[in-house]
């Protein structure tokens, strides 16, 4: 029991420290650059994308089995485009202000890429309850990478967060920061930080010591399933595991010419 809790709880670190989908995945940009003006949207969208997730995880895992692996990307869709229905009604119906204030990018959690990323690469192949807390995790990620952002540009852009008086006000807020140029601006100086403290991220390739999902090493990543990708990419740079490969090709070569010659 206690082991099973354990699984649990690395699901839920992993989403929020080793593979948080903002910082580390560099996932899910076009949400994050247009709603973070303030912390209080961030953390809106971030729990709206949280309850997707979770549920599109659990529904896609238990599922999984039953789902034809040619058409799994319609049924992934379905499944997601319903489920951000529900989260839409029920914050039109409860939360307004906050429907309002995200506006088109509320549907637009239907394609984001966090979601089709996870369900792809985790639910459709664990059990349902790691895949549910992974959910968890990975929107909890995506919650306080949006409050981090939103709450640097709230506060640089009107000296506000959360709506409260942060900066005294002989300070001079800088207006650019609640626009459009200052998400790219707050970005980039994250960014730029993660780089500097060589923290792992998308923009590194991590070392033996840390090793991401989907491998890491987005210049050479192609295809729909990275991770196997990635392995495919490290066995042909091995040399040892390339001769072995080699010379078990060119052995069923020679016993199918010996069949052909009998």
């Amino acid at each position: 029991m206690n082991k099973q809790k354990n699984k649990y709880m690395e699901r839920i670190t992993n989403g929020i420290f080793t593979e948080n989908p903002t910082f580390i995945m560099m996932l899910g940009m076009c949400p994050t650059l247009a709603v973070t003006t303030s912390a209080i949207n961030g953390v809106g969208m971030g729990l709206s994308t949280t309850v997707v997730l979770a549920l599109a995880n659990l529904l896609i895992s238990a599922l999984r089995k039953f789902i034809p692996d040619k058409v799994r990307m319609p049924y992934y869709i379905v499944v997601v485009a319903s489920l951000v229905t529900i989260v839409q009604l029920l914050l039109e119906a409860y939360i307004p202000s906050v429907n309002k204030a995200l506006g088109v990018y509320i549907p637009l959690i239907v394609v984001n890429c966090i979601i089709f990323g996870r369900v792809e690469a985790y639910a459709a192949k664990n059990s349902v309850g790691v895949s549910f807390f992974d959910g968890i995790g990975m929107g909890l990620g995506f919650t306080v990478a949006l409050i981090i952002i939103g709450a640097f540009r709230e506060l640089l852009g009107s000296g506000m967060v959360f709506g409260f008086q942060a900066l005294p006000e002989s300070i001079e807020p800088i207006a650019i920061f609640v626009q459009a140029p200052g998400a790219f601006l707050v970005l980039a100086i994250l960014t730029a930080l993660q780089n500097k403290l060589k923290l792992p991220s998308a923009t590194n390739v991590p070392g033996k010591e840390f090793k991401l999902a989907c491998g890491g090493n987005c210049i050479e990543c192609s295809g729909s399933t990275c991770s196997d990708n990635h392995e495919k990419i490290n066995v042909s740079k091995d040399p040892l595991v390339k001769s072995k490969s080699t010379k078990n090709v060119e052995a069923e070569k020679e016993n199918s010419k010996g069949g052909l010659i009998r």
